[in-house]
């Protein structure tokens, strides 16, 4: 009985190892993957948009977080406003005049793990034709096995902030708050 139990705990420990001892990659789970932005409207009150839907990629390094990336893409125009006239005044000249084709990118080029379920996220955001360095403060939630895919899942929440001029949308500021606070939650699976 003993050999058996060490045979089976040897065997769980090398299945086990290589999950965790180099980047997995992970896909987002479209369906449970958003991004809210929020920002004031003439100190009256804040207005919410938000991006759903959207891929993405996680190379995951569970041992060694700060060797992960991440890498997500969507149309500017997937953007989600609760209400049709603030969606085409953003998809106007004021602010962003975009094509059915153009996107906003996140791609990581650095992780400062900050502690047990945080780091600090740095990476390239490219908004409106424009590129710039962007710090997210992320938190792992979750990694195991998703009780009904039945695969390996990971879900991650992030907040950042942004300044709208940077990426030369900044109509109306400082009336419309040039700083757009954004909250991320995303889900990933295990790619196949």
């Amino acid at each position: 009985m003993k050999t058996f139990l060490a045979t089976a705990a040897i065997a769980a420990a090398t299945l086990s190892t290589p999950a965790f001892a180099t980047s997995q990659n992970y896909v987002l789970d479209a369906s449970h993957s958003q991004i809210v932005f929020t920002y004031d409207h003439l100190g009256y009150s804040t207005t919410y948009g938000m991006f759903s839907g959207f891929d993405g990629e996680i190379a995951f390094n569970q041992a060694d977080p700060a060797a992960s990336s991440v890498n997500v893409s969507f149309p500017v125009r997937s953007m989600l406003t609760g209400w049709e006239g603030r969606f085409e005044h953003f998809m106007s000249g004021d602010f962003f005049a975009a094509a059915d084709d153009e996107m906003v990118s996140f791609s990581s080029t650095g992780i400062e793990v900050t502690g047990e379920t945080t780091a600090l996220i740095t990476g390239d955001l490219t908004l409106n034709g424009i590129t710039k360095a962007v710090v997210l403060d992320a938190t792992l939630n979750q990694v195991g096995m998703h009780p009904m895919a039945e695969k390996p899942w990971a879900g991650f929440d992030a907040t950042t902030t942004i300044l709208r001029s940077d990426f030369e949308v900044g109509a109306f500021a400082p009336f419309v708050s040039d700083e757009v606070a954004i909250m991320i939650s995303i889900e990933a699976m295990i790619a196949e």
